[in-house]
């Protein structure tokens, strides 16, 4: 999925529950920009046959098994998506951890609640 798809998408779950700001576009740009090449990573990992495991030759000339890089760059960009999706409040734990008060309105006096429905 391209970034801007992907920007789209979690500013509708931002949304929906209840954490987005237009402060946190920056953020969410970066998430998007991430998400957009681990989608790469991964549709390049299936495209070489989606083998997890490669060998790889020392420069002794030894024959050693390593986790292919393409499926360890996309652990890694998993593991980073993870720690924007916690501070935008996308997973149970950052939502929860959000601080209420900064995310909440201000609540109106009584008077100024009757003003504003009157005018």
């Amino acid at each position: 999925m391209k970034a801007l798809s992907w920007k789209r998408k979690i500013i509708e779950q931002c949304n929906a529950v209840g954490t987005y700001r237009d402060a946190f576009l920056p953020t969410i740009d970066a998430l998007a920009r991430l998400l957009e090449r681990r989608d790469a990573a991964y549709e390049e990992f299936l495209a070489g046959g989606a083998v997890a495991m490669v060998e790889k030759i020392s420069d002794r000339g030894a024959v050693n098994q390593a986790i292919n890089p393409l499926l360890r760059l996309w652990q890694d960009l998993n593991r980073d998506a993870l720690a924007y999706w916690r501070d935008l409040g996308l997973t149970p734990a950052g939502l929860k951890r959000i601080n209420e008060g900064a995310m909440t309105k201000p609540k109106l006096s009584a008077l100024s609640q009757a003003l504003s429905d009157i005018g």
